[in-house]
């Protein structure tokens, strides 16, 4: 069946025109997501399924599933990122969650599923809006520990591509998260009482908890570039090793990630790349092990964006 397959960094530093500090690094970026987004068009999927994490926007810890699906969904507004409704096919959800269902994986479902800019950035950069395509979301819970096994992540991602692959659908898959990172987010059990509520009571931030939250990640770049903590820089080893595992489709590899490793050497929001895991299992589902032929089409470690910024593709 015909297939693509997007796995992607984000961050949403590259919304606030934060200064340049190696070259045309940002540049090259966001020509390859251009490249990629002209590619998606010239595909023309009939669907575009996206395993994204969240940062304790959409989902918190009074109730933090592993997975979970939205049959209808909506786009934050954080970091001055488009918002508003995804078109998500409502009956296709539900018939995917019934399927997940039978095959012994106990996902969640949503009604009204909120998305941040983990979903929404590269959701625009590849198809220029959030509502120009069908778009089937699927939250990985990556951010609130204890995460979902790198082993169960790729298990469900191939069955959701099992499920998929009767569909008689052109469908896109894209994964958005990673690579290595270790942005300035709470921790539950590293935080005061004050903070750890915001993790676990769903609530919707003013725009001025907004703007103070973002402006500490902005000064948290800043440092990194002159070489400051607290966030410690993207490993640029671990990286091209994680990516040429998905490009292997090396199944015991990446399920030998584990979190200590991810916290030790990928940082806090390298556990991320379960939505890459997800996302090419789906694919391989879909298409073939065989047929699917990951290439790696940019890399760049770069501290302005706190980020190690990478982009892997395939197409059948």
């Amino acid at each position: 069946m015909p297939v693509q397959m997007i796995c992607c960094s984000h961050s949403p530093l590259m919304l606030t025109g934060i200064e340049e500090s190696q070259g045309d690094a940002q540049a090259r970026f966001i020509a390859t997501m251009e490249d990629v987004s002209q590619e998606l068009h010239a595909f023309s999927p009939d669907l575009v399924v996206v395993f994204a994490p969240d940062h304790f926007n959409g989902f918190f810890y009074e109730l933090m599933p592993p997975f979970c699906i939205g049959a209808a969904a909506e786009g934050s507004r954080d970091w001055g990122a488009e918002g508003g409704p995804l078109r998500v096919p409502r009956d296709l959800a539900v018939a995917c969650v019934r399927h997940l269902h039978g095959a012994d994986f106990d996902i969640s479902l949503s009604y009204d599923m909120k998305v941040d800019h983990g979903l929404t950035i590269p959701l625009i950069q590849v198809t220029g809006a959030l509502a120009r395509y069908d778009v089937l979301p699927i939250f990985i819970n990556c951010a609130g520990d204890p995460r979902p096994s790198m082993r169960r992540v790729r298990q469900l991602g191939a069955e959701i591509g099992r499920f998929l692959a009767g569909q008689s659908l052109r469908v896109a898959v894209l994964g958005s998260g990673g690579l290595s990172h270790d942005p300035p987010t709470p921790r539950l059990a590293q935080t005061s009482f004050e903070v750890a509520r915001r993790l676990i009571k769903r609530a919707t931030p003013s725009q001025e908890e907004l703007q103070a939250r973002e402006a500490r990640v902005v000064k948290a770049a800043r440092d990194m570039v002159l070489g400051r903590g607290p966030c410690k820089p993207p490993d640029v080893q671990w990286d091209d090793e994680f990516m040429q595992r998905i490009v292997a489709l090396d199944h015991s590899a990446l399920d030998a990630i584990t979190d200590a490793e991810l916290d030790s050497k990928a940082g806090f929001g390298g556990h991320e790349v379960r939505t890459w895991v997800a996302a090419a299992a789906a694919c391989e589902a879909m298409a073939g092990r065989d047929a699917l032929k990951p290439e790696i089409r940019y890399y760049q470690a770069i501290p302005e964006w706190l980020t190690g910024m990478g982009v892997v593709t395939a197409q059948v």
